[in-house]
């Protein structure tokens, strides 16, 4: 294929402006910060479940001091009156009995306020798990809230750019003969599309080119179209190239 050596470097700003719109569409359509996010939402499941059991054993625990107090408020109601009636009662038997019930009580509330001791200290346990949970799923929250702004951010980024690079592609390839520009598409779905050679090294694979390739490039003429052996990809040759 034959092409004017200006229409060959120009293939250098289509490839260069490809590259660009292909890294913009990989950045728009999934930002770096993205895999972080995913993370972040699957640890955020795992925290609220922790969360919920931990909510549900302080619950437990607050329904039964609930039920201590309310014991607790029993004994002492039972005990006020069983004071007063000792206290007005001139029979010994009923005396003795209320005396008896009295002492019982007594023991009854010494249990329950142990058992309140025991379940106010479990409780502040509990409070503290929850506030601690509390913490992590805040600290999840707040980081995911940042990551999803900065994904966001460099998604219209990386829009704008693609937009950009593919008008400015379009406005370079129209300068481009269409039959060296068909070609190029073709090498391109499979290569860098076109490189620089310098010194003797492809740019597009990063391959210094055997003696007798470089030959040939010597020998072509300059609107001679040549390729890479390696990748295939349009070789532009310039000054740089140390033919």
């Amino acid at each position: 294929m034959k092409a004017s050596p200006a229409d060959q470097r120009r293939l250098l700003e289509v490839a260069e402006l490809d590259t660009r719109i292909r890294q913009a569409d990989a950045a728009r359509r999934n930002p770096p910060q993205a895999a972080r996010v995913q993370a972040l939402l699957a640890q955020r499941q795992t925290f609220a479940q922790e969360l919920a059991t931990r909510l549900g054993a302080r619950d437990d625990l607050r329904a039964e001091m609930a039920r201590i107090e309310s014991d607790v408020a029993m004994v002492d109601a039972r005990r006020a009156r069983d004071a007063e009636r000792l206290n007005s009662t001139s029979n010994m038997k009923e005396a003795q009995g209320l005396e008896s019930e009295l002492a019982s009580l007594a023991r009854r509330k010494s249990d329950l306020e142990d058992a309140e001791l025991e379940v106010m200290e479990r409780l502040e346990q509990a409070d503290a798990a929850v506030a601690e949970q509390e913490s992590v799923m805040g600290q999840t929250n707040a980081e995911g809230a940042a990551l999803s702004a900065e994904a966001k951010r460099v998604v219209a980024e990386a829009s704008a750019a693609f937009e950009a690079a593919t008008r400015d592609r379009a406005a370079v390839a129209e300068t481009v003969a269409g039959d060296l520009l068909a070609f190029y598409d073709r090498v391109s779905a499979r290569s860098s599309g076109a490189a620089l050679l310098r010194r003797g090294t492809c740019e597009g694979c990063r391959m210094v080119l055997a003696g007798t390739d470089l030959q040939a490039a010597r020998l072509a003429a300059e609107d001679e179209v040549i390729t890479c052996p390696e990748c295939g990809c349009i070789l532009v040759r310039t000054e740089e190239s140390g033919l």
